[in-house]
């Protein structure tokens, strides 16, 4: 069978570099699209030997490097502004910049686009990063470009990761009071290389929840890492209740991304951010994961076990 030829955006990022990983592993040729100031390095060691030039916020450079001349089955855009973790990096990269390369795909003719959304998007209008991502998922519909949204929860691992230095110490970081769906990146990005490359034609234009197989609070995860790491944990908010109620409303006044952080906080904790159908992430991916396994995938990666 022929490789799927697919370009990753943001495939230097923390989940494009993972996604990569797992796409090499199922047999794809992989192309990375990366700014020209981009450090290559890591993924040429993984073994990515393709690559092209192109900026989200420049549409020329998005034609091409999306150009049908390479021949691209599918695009996997796991770029982020809101997190803006990069040098140029911007929250218009999750409005103007998807839509450019959205634009692009739709015109050198790329039959599919993976999408990696957020949970639940559509109904959190208060969220701007979340609301974003449903927006997009309209765009692609709007433009009749065939596409397959992931829609993970929140993710066990950040960048940076703040629960290996603490976990150690006997200390489980949390930064979300309710109850919520989660997902570890590694589990994510064999979803997304699935969603590029086996899933056929007719579960085109659709989003899919993923996720473990029930959603998590602060207790569920304080008896998993409990039971697997055999020792004593306690909680510990990464934002005290105080900082929380009092000081982040008056910096949010003031910074855009504390504003969406808060807002993001709060919509969480109405318990909406969870999967509403996991009997379909079941259906195309497998039987989900549960909280102990991931908790003890999480573990062993970090060699906490």
């Amino acid at each position: 069978m022929k490789s799927k030829k697919v370009i990753v955006a943001g495939a230097t990022g923390m989940l494009g570099s993972q996604i990569v990983k797992e796409l090499l592993i199922q047999g794809a040729e992989v192309t990375a699209m990366v700014r020209a100031s981009s450090d290559r390095s890591a993924l040429i060691k993984m073994g990515v030997k393709n690559f092209v030039i192109g900026d989200m916020m420049d549409a020329p450079s998005l034609r091409q490097a999306l150009s049908p001349k390479h021949g691209f089955d599918a695009i996997v855009a796991s770029a982020a502004g809101y997190t803006r973790r990069k040098k140029g990096d911007s929250s218009k990269t999750d409005t103007i910049g998807y839509r450019n390369l959205v634009d692009a795909t739709k015109e050198a003719g790329i039959p599919r686009f993976v999408l990696i959304s957020i949970l639940e998007s559509d109904k959190a209008k208060s969220v701007p990063h979340f609301y974003n991502k449903y927006q997009i998922e309209k765009y692609l519909a709007e433009k009749k470009q065939p596409f397959i949204a992931l829609r993970p929860g929140a993710f066990l691992d950040q960048t940076p990761d703040f629960i290996i230095d603490k976990i150690t110490k006997g200390i489980l970081p949390t930064f979300l009071t309710g109850t919520y769906g989660i997902i570890y990146t590694p589990q994510l990005a064999k979803y997304t290389a699935m969603a590029a490359v086996t899933l056929p034609d007719k579960e085109l234009n659709t989003s899919i929840d993923v996720g473990w197989d029930r959603p998590v609070n602060e207790k569920i995860l304080l008896a998993a890492f409990t039971s697997i790491l055999k020792k004593d944990i306690q909680a510990k908010a990464v934002i005290p209740p105080f900082a929380l109620k009092f000081i982040l409303p008056v910096i949010a006044k003031f910074s855009e991304n504390i504003h969406d952080m808060r807002q993001m906080i709060k919509w969480i904790d109405t318990g909406v951010y969870i999967s509403t159908n996991p009997q379909r992430q079941k259906e195309l991916f497998g039987e989900l994961p549960t909280v102990e396994e991931s908790i003890g995938q999480y573990c062993r990666d970090r060699k906490l076990i």
